[in-house]
């Protein structure tokens, strides 16, 4: 390895982890990165860039903060070959691969080529023009008082379904738990390759969600009783679509690699997080 990028939560204190990582790399001649305006926070010893140029040097990039701070990471890591390693700074997530305590030895097995891969599948959603990217989902969501979300979901070319609902949820495997399980989708492992449609809050008569074949293009289009909807990406709006337009997606499996040095597994995590023992537990 001869270099690493850090990418850090823009609130929590990762002062302990970075000098781990500065301290690690020290002994070994690893050259550390850092987005700019991040690390003059902490006033490290790490080498300023610009985040483009972080994901394009890094040999690996290691996030520093929760889920939120790892879909960064991905972002940047985007078409790279860095594999992103998930470092915990506070609540267990599922990204996250290590806490602070285990990082150096984390670092000295993945300089020893000690570990696997998990591929992580984007999609591309195309609007107004634009190009914008997700790990988690893509949404069309209802703006208050603007009127409801009435999409027809288009596959391939072919019309398929139509929901009238609060939002539309476009998820990846990777945000199964997020935002798509919070309205009824189901966990899906990240080995997975589909993209599960989920409407949140449905007031149509169908109302189930459905899960699609990665190799099928994917449409939106805005139906003209719906409302003005913002499109959200990974839980950011990225902007507004209106009745007749359409948003475009397209899956790209693999388009990021997370670090696994297999000290717990998806179902574990999972397991964990979303608390499944409680129902599985009642009687």
């Amino acid at each position: 390895m001869h270099a690493a990028g850090l990418v850090l939560h823009p609130q929590r204190d990762s002062a302990a982890a970075v000098e781990a990582v500065l301290g690690w790399a020290a002994n070994r001649g690893v050259e550390i990165l850092g987005i700019a305006d991040e690390i003059q926070r902490l006033r490290c010893e790490a080498t300023p860039v610009s985040p483009e140029e972080l994901g394009r040097r890094a040999d690996l990039v290691v996030s520093l903060g929760g889920d939120g701070t790892m879909l960064r990471a991905m972002r940047l890591a985007d078409g790279e070959r860095a594999p992103v390693l998930g470092v915990n700074l506070g609540k267990l997530g599922f990204l996250a691969e290590v806490d602070v305590p285990d990082l150096p030895a984390a670092l000295s097995a993945i300089d020893a080529h000690a570990f696997t891969v998990e591929p992580r599948l984007a999609v591309d959603a195309v609007f107004n023009g634009g190009r914008v990217t997700a790990f988690n989902d893509i949404a069309v969501v209802r703006i208050p008082g603007e009127g409801s979300a009435r999409v027809a979901v288009r596959v391939a070319g072919q019309p398929f379904v139509s929901y009238a609902a609060d939002a539309v949820i476009v998820a990846t495997p990777t945000g199964s738990t997020a935002y798509s399980f919070s309205a009824g989708g189901p966990i899906t492992s990240p080995s997975v390759e589909a993209l599960l449609v989920t409407p949140a809050a449905p007031h149509s008569a169908y109302s189930r969600g459905v899960v699609l074949s990665v190799r099928d293009d994917v449409d939106l289009d805005l139906l003209p009783s719906s409302g003005r909807l913002a499109v959200e990406v990974d839980g950011m709006v990225a902007g507004y679509v209106k009745p007749g337009e359409r948003v475009s997606l397209q899956a790209r499996p693999g388009a990021a690699r997370v670090v696994r040095l297999g000290m717990t597994t998806f179902y574990q995590r999972a397991r964990r997080k979303l608390r499944l023992t409680d129902s599985a537990e009642l009687g």
